[in-house]
């Protein structure tokens, strides 16, 4: 089990996202995550690299015939992070779920 650790670098909605789809993934190509974030080239390169430079994230550069393609991955550090993250937003809820019951 991961141990609880809010990370506010993963916590920005649009990086969230992000590495919520990359968590799912093995490797995902750059125009599937354009795709699925509803992002600008230039603003999801900025994530990517936003997130590479943590360590969070590892990126893969190859040609498909002459054509570049770009593809990311979790790194371990990324996944743990992220796993993290994870089990902190889920303790806020159930301290929140706690709260509402009468007594206290």
């Amino acid at each position: 089990m991961s141990t609880a650790r809010f990370d506010e670098l993963i916590h920005a909605p649009t990086r969230l996202s992000l590495v919520s789809l990359l968590a799912a993934t093995e490797w995902a190509e750059f125009r599937y995550l354009r795709e699925q974030l509803g992002l600008s080239d230039s603003a999801l390169s900025k994530q990517l690299t936003t997130l590479e430079q943590a360590g969070y994230v590892e990126i893969r550069k190859s040609f498909v015939g002459k054509r570049p393609r770009t593809s990311a991955a979790l790194s371990r550090a990324g996944r743990a992070a992220f796993d993290g993250h994870v089990v902190a937003l889920q303790e806020i809820v159930a301290r929140a779920g706690s709260t509402l019951l009468p007594g206290g």
